[in-house]
């Protein structure tokens, strides 16, 4: 049993590096059910419950460290890959199909927890706020509001599961619909001349990553996170805007700033990110323990709730202002599957709508933490006396 710090900060990364290598060296199908970061989460929880480690004082420690620095240097390195100038250079219509399928998104979330509310636990609103930075930005958001809102340990593996069930379940059906366009469109009457598709260059790679690049992003991603916090410290607080809440939002906007500057060439950002964002879930879950999957069966049927809520607004609002099938499913998966999973659907549609896809992926990524702390301050509104 562990019950120093080294071993333990040792095994992290190389829990937090296994699936990511896995799927690359061997692509197996499973890792489409189930994307690798959900993979980590639960091997690492397992080795937790199975008592790998002692969560001694010095162990805990390290967590809670861990989490406060790798944060706001995650949002960072994401935000830097950001162009808003190219989100924006999309067109109005795009921009609405994205905000109306956030919108039912979000809408539908307020209809499932004043549908379940009296059945999920004391955190049920918490849960549902962490789902909805997910599902209108990616896990980096979840996590973010997870620590702004103080979701517990216990509770996050619930979410994590029916996050990951709807995930592979909507991409399925969006992938096998592609061939009922026609009807859908139809039926929205929506213009299908192609105006709705601007014509945008592929998002251009910066080039491999290098152990100097890798290296100095890792450096500014922790001076940045360490700045935030220090600065965030001398800034009002109130039951919403946390300490956290200041931190990640001043993380977020450097790499928004930096993101607009000849420095985000650099190669090893993104890279850079995708590993802090793997380490930063190992870290969660070494801290987690399998009592939170208790309520997972309901919180598994107010997430499909939520997703077939969303499927019928969206298709409503479809209706109303005609927008077409394509749209919609990209706008939908670039917030509930992120970039990972947007283009490749954009792909098997129309080879000119995968940097739209991309773009709107990047720009649920920027919203979703502030999607999600709106949510929570609307549920805990909602939420019966004594749990919010």
């Amino acid at each position: 049993m562990i019950e120093t710090v080294w071993p333990y900060l040792a095994l992290m990364p190389l829990a937090a590096g296994v699936f990511p290598s896995l799927e690359k060296r061997f692509q197996w199908r499973v890792f489409n059910v189930l994307p690798p970061i959900v993979w980590t989460y639960l091997f690492v929880t397992a080795l937790a419950v199975a008592g790998v480690w002692n969560a001694t004082p010095e162990i805990q420690g390290a967590q809670r460290t861990l989490t406060s620095l790798l944060l706001p240097a995650l949002l960072f390195l994401l935000m830097v890959t950001c162009d808003l100038r190219a989100i924006l250079a999309v067109g109005p219509r795009v921009l609405a199909v994205f905000a109306c399928a956030m919108l039912s998104i979000l809408v539908a979330i307020v209809l499932t927890f004043l549908l379940f509310r009296s059945l999920l636990p004391v955190e049920g609103w918490k849960m549902l706020a962490a789902l909805s930075a997910t599902w209108t930005g990616g896990s980096a958001n979840l996590v973010a509001v997870k620590q702004v809102i103080g979701l517990s340990e216990n509770a996050l593996p619930a979410v994590l599961l029916a996050d990951a069930l709807c995930y592979s379940v909507w991409v399925l059906v969006l992938f096998s619909t592609g061939a009922f366009a026609p009807i859908f469109n139809r039926w929205t009457r929506a213009d299908r001349d192609g105006r709705e598709y601007p014509q945008l260059a592929p998002v251009a790679s910066t080039g491999p990553a290098k152990a100097a690049n890798i290296l100095l992003w890792l450096a500014l991603g922790m001076v940045v996170g360490m700045g935030a916090g220090r600065v965030a410290t001398i800034m009002p607080t109130s039951t919403m805007l946390t300490q956290t809440s200041w931190t990640v939002l001043f993380a977020t906007a450097a790499g928004l700033i930096v993101a607009r500057t000849r420095f985000a060439r650099i190669p090893g950002s993104a890279t850079t990110g995708s590993a802090l964002l793997a380490l930063l879930v190992a870290v969660l879950a070494s801290q987690s323990n399998f009592r939170g999957l208790a309520s997972a069966p309901l919180f598994i049927l107010c997430a499909f709730t939520t997703m077939l809520l969303h499927i019928a607004i969206l298709a409503v609002l479809a209706r109303v202002f005609r927008f077409d099938m394509y749209l919609c499913g990209i706008s939908s998966l670039a917030q509930i599957g992120g970039v990972a999973s947007a283009p490749v659907l954009a792909a098997t549609y129309s080879p000119v709508l995968v940097p739209i896809a991309i773009l709107l992926a990047m720009l649920g990524l920027i919203l979703g933490t502030g999607m999600g702390l709106f949510m929570a301050s609307v549920l805990s509104a909602l939420a019966p006396a004594g749990a919010a």
